[in-house]
């Protein structure tokens, strides 16, 4: 259910039609708008397609459903699946079942991304062999089983909607990290923000005793407190302080200092050394699209901040690259998700020197604020009117702190788009 466009659905599908499996893939999205996909999976006569559409019938006489994320929670054929006793999973719970190695399992609203990759990275260098899989993009998650040893780790980012999977499966990764928790995917969860807990706490609500939970300092007591009776791993709550002040990280802000604590902490419980765990942090370049630097052109400095689909997201930017200057010149905006973005604007007049807004629905909501900003509906001319206003020693930053959808095809398209134009300057 869902084949998508990013090649995780693709790859999934692969190695399941690869497997022999008798396969039928739907998707809400027409044969046209799939074509890159389908592409890929021309050579299998055991999958059928149903494009365009879900039929109730497809959800019926399966042995299982392999759902993709951001399926409703209501879903009528989810519902109908589940009326007939058939398995719903994910491709993560899957991977994590199948493959039986040890899993270390990073969610949270924030700092996720950065967490895990900063995670694998240090077990990379202390020689573990490790899979880095979850909501890592390009990556199929059951592609990955072609690749594991018994001795492998799999290090996996995951969001909420995978973590349904985790609880469906009742498995959980047996060292949990949770990094942060704020308002996020208000549309989906229909402004009900115990129920996006709820998703988030499968990954460590089917943990057992000896397992580790770490949480970030800033969500610790929201979730100590909604599920105290419900934790049984040894948990250890970790801060910025929990990383030592002389290790100098190569990626800017304060909140990239709280990740690396927190993979710090990841690491350590695997007993690797600070030795390793410093040299792994202190060279890590970051995550693409993530306070990504790009280029100066001009002494103009460019960053690519395209996965900013919150307001916490746009403070922290600017946070860790403004200064008393206000050299920054913000692209923000997009398509809304029901989030009260007041956080965000009122912190961007302390660095932001000019706005330059890309229209959505969220743009519209938030239009108000920013009057003397134009709306442009691409990012070539965006980036055209914030080379208008830039000077040197100023900084162009992509942040905008909505989705991607309307404009774009995904938050990734938004940022590879920013990232060619600025490439070709």
């Amino acid at each position: 259910m869902g084949l998508g466009l990013l090649g995780r659905g693709v790859g999934d599908i692969r190695f399941l039609a690869s497997c022999g499996a008798d396969l039928i893939v739907t998707d809400l999205k027409t044969r046209e708008q799939l074509a890159s996909s389908l592409e890929q999976l021309n050579e299998f006569p055991n999958i059928g397609f149903v494009l365009g559409e879900h039929r109730l019938e497809d959800f019926r006489d399966r042995n299982m459903i392999l759902k993709a994320a951001g399926v409703p929670a209501d879903s009528p054929y989810i519902a109908e699946a589940r009326s007939a006793g058939i398995a719903i999973r994910m491709s993560a719970d899957l991977f994590a079942e199948l493959s039986g190695i040890p899993i270390i399992g990073v969610t949270g609203t924030r700092g996720k991304s950065t967490t895990t990759h900063m995670i694998h990275e240090i077990l990379e260098r202390a020689g573990k062999k490790t899979v880095l899989g979850g909501n890592v993009r390009g990556i199929s998650n059951l592609s990955l089983l072609s690749e594991v040893t018994p001795d492998s780790i799999g290090v996996f980012e995951l969001d909420s909607w995978q973590l349904q999977g985790f609880g469906e499966a009742g498995i959980a990764p047996s060292l949990a990290v949770f990094t942060t928790f704020f308002p996020d995917h208000l549309t989906y969860y229909h402004n009900d923000l115990d129920a996006y807990l709820r998703d988030k706490a499968n990954i460590f609500i089917h943990q057992k005793p000896g397992d580790t939970l770490i949480l970030g300092e800033q969500c610790a007591a929201l979730v100590q407190e909604k599920y105290h009776d419900q934790i049984r791993a040894e948990v250890t709550v970790v801060g910025s302080e929990g990383l030592p002040a002389e290790w100098a990280l190569s990626i800017p802000g304060e909140h990239n200092r709280y990740d690396a604590a927190l993979a710090r902490a990841a690491a350590r419980a695997y007993g690797i050394s600070d030795e390793v765990i410093k040299e792994a942090l202190e060279s890590f370049k970051g995550v693409p699209g993530r306070l990504e630097f790009l280029r100066t052109v001009d002494g103009v400095t460019y960053y690519n901040d395209s996965n900013s689909t919150t307001p916490d997201a746009v403070r922290v930017a600017l946070a860790a690259l403004g200064s008393e200057k206000k050299n920054i010149i913000l692209i923000f905006g997009g398509a809304d998700k029901s989030i009260d973005m007041q956080q965000a604007i009122d912190v961007i007049p302390q660095y932001v020197k000019h706005v330059v807004l890309i229209a959505g629905t969220g743009t519209d909501r938030i239009r108000s604020s920013f009057s003397d900003a134009a709306v442009h509906d691409n990012l070539a001319d965006a980036l055209t009117d914030a080379r208008s206003h830039a000077q040197p020693g100023d900084i162009i930053l992509l942040s905008p702190g909505f989705t991607s959808f309307g404009v774009f095809k995904n938050e990734y398209d938004r940022g590879d788009q920013f990232t060619n134009l600025v490439r070709a300057l």
